[in-house]
């Protein structure tokens, strides 16, 4: 069981190389990550008047996560993993595949990367606004939090299945490839609803500079329990008792 894998870590993990390099590679990640993709529904929005809230729009700005995404994770992927997602590391912490230590370390590099990117937004537009999760009408908090869930559970079964699973074989090749795709067509079936986030940290970052926290709340409670339940179901149904007891390598710590 994944559970029984479960490890705190020890205090001396923070002052680690290992993991100082591994935050340091998680913030400029997600500044990667949010920078153009947060950028690109800005753009739309500048350009059209309707931004992403428009069909060209929404494509187009699902187009630009998925692109940044990849590239944010492939980057990040051979010194921290490329998690690129508070989410995922919570998915990779139920999993046994990251200490909490560690992971707090991933989680504040993370968040901060994700402000530093709607920040340099800010500014570089000449103080255009930096567009916060919002729900639509008619979505209820509750309803926004399924959608997080479900969507979150499919982006972390999918880096399961690509990067986790010991018998991932040429799999883990496209790993970042299919974590991208599957995060686009979720923003293209999700956007409209919520906003379609599957990560905590990239709406962290503008609510921090917009200073909008309607609802914020969802944009943790869903991803979390989505990834807790797919790193569950992965790893009782497909991993199970194939590896040792102990942790994955840092290249495969999602």
């Amino acid at each position: 069981m994944p559970v029984s894998r479960i490890a705190v870590g020890a205090p001396g993990e923070l002052s680690h190389p290992s993991t100082a390099k591994a935050a340091v590679s998680e913030f400029i990640s997600m500044l990667i990550f949010v920078f153009a993709g947060s950028g690109s529904g800005m753009a739309f929005s500048k350009l059209s008047g309707g931004g992403a809230t428009t069909p060209a729009g929404l494509v187009a700005v699902s187009l630009a996560y998925t692109l940044a995404l990849i590239a944010a994770v492939s980057v990040g992927a051979n010194i921290s993993g490329g998690h690129v997602n508070p989410a995922v590391t919570f998915g990779a912490f139920v999993g046994g595949n990251i200490t909490l230590v560690k992971a707090a370390a991933y989680w504040v590099a993370q968040l901060l990367g994700s402000v530093a990117a709607c920040l340099l937004l800010k500014i570089a537009t000449g103080g255009e606004a930096v567009g916060a999760g919002s729900l639509s009408a008619g979505v209820g908090a509750w309803n926004a939090v399924v959608l997080e869930m479900v969507m979150t559970f499919g982006l972390v079964y999918t880096v399961y299945a690509t990067a986790v699973d010991p018998n991932k074989g040429d799999l883990g090749v496209i790993a970042p490839i299919a974590i991208g795709l599957v995060v686009g067509a979720n923003i293209l079936a999700g956007g409209p609803f919520d906003g379609a986030s599957m990560n905590p940290a990239a709406s962290f970052g503008p609510a921090v500079v917009s200073g909008v926290w309607d609802n914020h709340w969802v944009y943790w409670l869903g991803p979390f329990a989505g990834a807790a339940i797919a790193a569950l179901v992965y790893d009782i149904l497909f991993i199970g008792q194939q590896r040792p007891h102990q942790q994955l390598p840092s290249s495969t710590d999602y």
